[in-house]
């Protein structure tokens, strides 16, 4: 009966979380879709309570209280701005659950296979299963543990490590130690050693010096990707994260575990790709931690930055028919979604067309300017992707850059040794005027110097994004 309702519910659960997945790819289905998560994880861990094996209810249900606590203080506290540093943090955690998953289920089968025959008949739970397996099946539970002990650990060092750019903690410049990607692949290759002893001998030495090797992996592919390439590294470690579950739960026994594994694994594997296609980079390369850094010495930049104020800005969008707003990361750190939201509508009322242009890779996270417009209640049906607007730039009275660098640069097609060469970008540039909200004449996150901002249509509209968009909207009635 307890085997029948787990697999039963994690049969629904698992459901809900493809229904949940799937209706996270549109703006109007995201919030019915998180309910289908949240609805899903419930049942997941009622099962799992109350299914085979249960025991230590007192710990369990301390431990479900206080994640919850943590969790709720945390929503409350987070702003959106630091949301992918979050995203970052939780996917650490996802790597250290499966580390010390795979140390445990390393733990209990040397208990299982210390004791005598009828010991291992009175076992229940996990252990019970150990006890059952047959010798080539202890053989590749020592594998599928190996695996998410090294996937976890390479998840949980550079999750830090992102948290840590993302937050402004460490440096965002692509940095590796001397050897670079020699490094990486003899830590690898020691790795793949180890699996080859562990296989052979189930001792505990060679899965912590693997652990150790995957640790150094995590920190040093991090480290060497550059600021401006975090939206996908975001992704790809949203991958990692799955794919260190899955692996757990084939050790585990656990079908739900496998499943969502594979779905979080699968759908992140395939963000990136998309991400690196938006970046035009080598999906193996991302992989390997192998870009982030120029290719030779850039083109200089002539010109100036040629300021202007917000009546300037304010009598360029009154003669205007057609705007075009981008916005980036400075826009979340200002907070200043509800000004756009505000000045979008004045506008709108006065007959302009409005709209938004979003590159894939907008912000720290990918979908971080869709999700703060849809806070802000921007319509869904202005907010455009790259590739729908693009090419009506020509055709577009003002363009407004908030916040955004990387890319509405135009180094990305015109030189080579940029650092986002052959990046696909919005052609702003293009409009026929264009104001760029900015703190100030600094290169920002990434460190990329902009041949926009010296362009002689141009003006640089300089300022908290927040406070210049405020001062903005006294003068558009």
């Amino acid at each position: 009966m307890e085997f029948g309702f787990t697999t039963a519910a994690y049969v629904v659960a698992a459901i809900l979380f493809i229904l949940s997945l799937g209706g996270l790819s549109g703006q109007e289905s995201a919030k019915r879709a998180v309910w289908y998560g949240i609805v899903g994880m419930a049942l997941a861990v009622i099962a799992t309570l109350i299914g085979p094996g249960a025991g230590l209810w007192l710990l369990s249900l301390l431990l479900i209280a206080g994640g919850g606590m943590i969790g709720f203080y945390v929503a409350q506290r987070v702003q959106m701005t630091e949301m992918p540093q979050l995203v970052a943090a939780m996917h650490s955690l996802v790597g250290l659950a499966a580390v010390f998953v795979g140390y445990n289920a390393h733990i209990e089968l040397g208990n299982v296979l210390a004791m005598g025959p009828a010991e291992r008949g009175a076992l229940d739970g996990f252990a019970a299963i150990l006890a059952h397996k047959t010798p080539v099946e202890q053989s590749i539970l020592r594998v599928e543990l190996f695996l998410g002990v090294f996937i976890g650990a390479v998840t949980f060092t550079g999750s830090i490590i992102a948290f840590g750019k993302l937050a402004g903690k460490v440096d965002t410049t692509a940095r590796k130690l001397p050897g670079g990607h020699i490094l990486n692949a003899s830590a690898a290759g020691l790795s793949l050693i180890c699996l080859i002893w562990y296989f052979n001998s189930g001792g505990f030495f060679p899965l912590f010096v693997m652990t150790l090797a995957a640790l150094f992996i995590g920190y040093h592919l991090i480290m060497g990707i550059g600021g401006a390439d975090m939206p996908v590294v975001v992704s790809m470690l949203n991958s990692y994260s799955g794919w260190a579950a899955a692996a757990i739960g084939f050790s585990l026994g656990n079908d739900l575990l496998i499943v969502v594994g594979a779905l979080v694994g699968s759908s992140g594997a395939i963000l990136s790709y998309i991400m690196c296609k938006a970046m035009n980079r080598s999906f193996i390369s991302v992989i390997l931690g192998g870009f982030g850094g120029p290719a030779g010495e850039q083109m200089a930049v002539e010109g100036e930055q040629i300021a202007i104020e917000a009546e300037g800005v304010a009598a360029a969008l009154e003669d205007a028919d057609s705007v075009i707003i981008i916005p980036g990361y400075g826009l979340a750190v200002a907070q200043a979604q509800q000004a756009v939201s505000e000045l979008t509508k004045r506008l709108r009322d006065k007959g302009k067309n409005v709209r938004f242009a979003i590159h894939p890779v907008a912000g720290r996270l990918p979908g971080h300017m869709n999700v703060l417009l849809a806070e802000a209640r921007v319509p869904y049906d202005i907010v455009m992707e790259m590739d729908e607007i693009n090419e009506d730039f020509p055709s577009t009275d003002v363009a407004i850059v908030i916040g955004s660098n990387d890319i509405v640069n135009p180094a990305a097609q015109d030189d080579p040794n940029s650092p986002i060469a052959g990046m696909p970008v919005l052609e702003c540039w293009k409009a026929k005027q264009v104001f760029v909200s900015k703190r100030g004449q600094g290169t920002g996150y990434s460190g990329i110097e902009n041949p926009l901002f010296y362009k002689e249509n141009t003006r640089m509209f300089y300022g908290d994004a927040k406070d210049s968009l405020n001062k903005l909207l006294g003068l558009i009635e």
